[in-house]
Order: structure tokens, then C-alpha cells, then sequence
């Protein structure tokens, strides 16, 4: 079977896509592009390279990883609106892409695409500093009643900023935005107290609890994330339905043919059920799921409703 090639965009080689001595008659009979819109090495890039290895060898096809990132996901997302939809060309997508719609004006809409599957939920944890005498959501939501809270997140419009804002709209608190560039920074306030909490995945935070230099409070999952009991989620806590996973999913663009579609979402359901690839999320943070393109269809509108709600009623902007 062919291997996976990974690369960037700048380092596709023409010599990549002349690899297959016989085409075949059937898809795939050449390589299969898939559009990451985010920078190389983050988690994005790490979950898709997993699977799409797997993929590559299910399928015996080489698939090529292109990260095109840039605004929030929407560069590389609209080159694949433009694709051909012959079943060569797929982005990966995470929750910011039912979100971008209300906070951007988009060259591109849902109509453009065609859901595939849901690959994986990134559960986020509610992490607190040490300086807050607070042991637990309740506790939270009390002192900040009284107290001034902020919270960080990676940029206007993230996961972790849109759950921070619904988190305090349905808690009753009011609380400062900080939006930062990267992790390590969110990490030191943290650490340091100038920053109160952010609901960030687990991989970076979850160590400094171990060291009983951080607290974490609860989870955003429907379930307790496993290897972490401990940790009530936000439903427990009394937050009654709340949940709101980040995650990563596969889309095609409109109109590529049903069958193809079909295939790849059977395929990859198959994929995150492999023993390796399941400890390779769990490493990252990341939950597998595998779907049917229906079930991340609804997922999509579900969350673009949410979101869409939550920066309305939030009034929130890109600068």
C-alpha cells in the first residue's frame, strides 16, 4: 500500500501525484487531498495525520495533508468550497467552523460543503488559578458574585472564548474577555493569577494540577473524561444540558458523489476504533467518534445555532 505523504503545501512535489503505475478504474485512482487550515504540528495537524495515515491505508491511495491556515481556519476552508467535488479534495474542520459564520463575513457558506464525519470531540476543562479560594463550580460562580473574574482564551471567537462568555451568561457573572496569541502565555497568567480561569483542552494545564499549581472544576463533556473521574462536568455542577466540545470533522465540498462520501465516513468510523489511533487522541486531548455524514450534519446546524445565540447575545466582534 502507498504511504501517507506529509507535507505542506510548499513542499508538495509534482513527482507525489505520478506515484501509481496503473490507474485504477475505480476512486481513488489517484492521490487524495486533504486541506488542514491550521499551522503544522498543532493538534489539528497531529489528529488529522493520524487518521488520514489509516485512512491512506484502507483505502491504498496516498493522501496528501496541505495546512492552509489563516483567519481563524476560513483560507484553507474556502479553497476547498472551490474544490471540484470529484472525491480528491477534503478540509478538516473544527467547532470554529459553525461559529465563523456569525463572526465573519465568509466568501463561502454550508451550502458549499458536504458533511462527511465527525472524527473526534476535544472535551475542555474548566482550569482555575491557585490564587482564587475556590475549590468547585458552585464556589466559582459565588466568589465571582462578589469577586471580579476574567478569563483567557486563544483569540476572539475560540472555542475556549465562546464557552467562557456562555459559561458566565448562564451563570449570571460578569466577566473580562482576555484573548491571547498561543497556550504558553495563557499558561503563565494562569499560573501567576493575572489571569482567574479558561476552559482549555487538557494536554497543557492538567500537569500543573497534578503539581497542585492549578485547580481544575469541571469538564464541558456530556460524560467524564476517562482516566480523569475526578473531574465533575459542568452538568453535575449543577449547569443543567451544558455542553460544548470543540472538534474535528471531515468535509467534502458540495456535490461530491454520495457513495464517495459514504465510503470515506465508513471508513474513518473503522479508523477511530483502532487501539492506536484511540491512544494517540487520548495523548492529545481528543475523544474518537466516527459518524455518518447525516449525524455531523446535525451536529453543524446544532452548534452554528449555539454559537450563532451566544455572540449575539454577547455582542461579540473580530477586531
Amino acid at each position: 500500500m502507498k504511504k501517507l505523504v506529509l507535507a505542506t503545501l510548499a513542499a508538495v512535489s509534482p513527482l507525489m501525484f505520478s506515484q501509481s503505475a496503473v490507474a485504477q478504474d475505480k476512486w481513488p485512482s489517484k492521490p487524495i487531498t486533504v486541506i488542514v487550515p491550521y499551522t503544522p504540528g498543532g493538534s489539528t495537524d497531529t489528529v488529522s495525520r493520524v487518521v488520514m495515515q489509516k485512512l491512506s491505508d484502507r483505502l491504498g491511495q496516498t493522501i496528501v495533508i496541505e495546512n492552509k491556515p489563516g483567519a481563524n481556519s476560513t483560507i484553507g476552508t474556502a479553497q476547498v468550497a472551490r474544490a471540484k467535488p470529484d472525491g480528491y479534495t477534503f478540509v478538516t474542520v473544527l467547532a470554529a467552523y459553525s461559529a465563523n459564520p456569525h463572526l465573519y463575513k465568509l466568501n463561502y457558506s454550508n451550502e458549499d460543503f458536504t458533511p462527511v464525519s465527525h472524527i473526534a470531540d476535544l472535551p475542555l476543562f474548566l482550569f482555575t488559578s491557585k490564587k482564587l479560594p475556590v475549590n468547585s463550580v458552585q464556589e466559582l460562580v459565588e466568589y465571582g458574585k462578589k469577586n471580579p473574574l476574567n478569563y483567557a482564551s486563544s483569540g476572539i471567537g475560540s472555542s475556549a472564548h465562546l464557552t467562557g462568555a456562555h459559561f458566565a451568561k448562564i451563570a449570571g457573572l460578569e466577566m473580562n474577555h482576555i484573548p491571547y496569541k498561543g497556550s504558553a502565555p495563557i499558561l503563565a497568567d494562569l499560573l501567576s493569577g493575572q489571569v482567574s480561569m479558561v476552559f482549555d483542552p487538557i494536554l497543557v494545564p492538567m500537569p500543573y494540577v497534578k503539581e497542585g499549581k492549578l485547580n481544575v472544576l469541571g469538564v464541558t463533556s456530556s460524560e467524564k473524561y476517562e482516566g480523569e473521574e475526578s473531574v465533575p462536568t459542568l452538568d453535575e455542577s449543577g449547569f443543567k444540558g451544558f455542553k460544548m466540545n470543540s472538534w474535528v470533522a471531515l468535509m467534502a465540498p458540495a456535490g461530491t458523489p454520495q457513495e464517495i462520501v459514504d465510503r470515506v465516513s465508513k471508513e474513518i468510523t473503522e479508523v477511530v476504533k483502532d487501539p492506536e489511533v484511540i491512544e494517540k487522541f487520548k495523548n492529545a486531548g481528543f475523544v474518537p467518534v466516527g459518524s455518518t455524514p447525516a449525524e455531523l450534519g446535525e451536529l453543524i446546524k446544532r452548534d452554528s445555532e449555539l454559537y450563532g445565540n451566544i455572540v449575539k447575545e454577547s455582542n461579540i466582534k473580530v477586531q
